[in-house]
């Protein structure tokens, strides 16, 4: 599913025009990157949490050339499902 499916499904099941959906959720998607970016974690109930993570510092090897090459340390977007995205869950769908 791609975020134009996403725009027209909403827009079907709610009557409202694509071009005020469509920036409803681009909007959304800009509030979730921009708090990320500020390094805040955000909480959607029963959807999930993203949140960042620090990726520790690594040795890595060319493929190609068995050269060592120093990987650095970053940060990185996690996302944990809720209790309604978890296919082991009994909470119906």
């Amino acid at each position: 599913m791609t975020k134009r499916d996403i725009v027209l499904k909403i827009s079907e099941a709610c009557g409202v025009k694509q071009t005020v959906v469509k920036r409803i959720v681009q909007g959304t998607f800009d509030a979730i990157l921009e708090s990320l970016q500020r390094g805040e974690r955000v909480e959607i109930r029963n959807f999930g949490v993203f949140f960042l993570k620090k990726r520790k510092k690594k040795i890595g090897r060319n493929p190609k050339t068995g050269e060592v090459v120093p990987i650095p340390e970053r940060m990185v977007v996690v996302f944990k499902p809720g209790l309604k995205m978890k296919p082991s869950s009994q909470v119906p769908l």
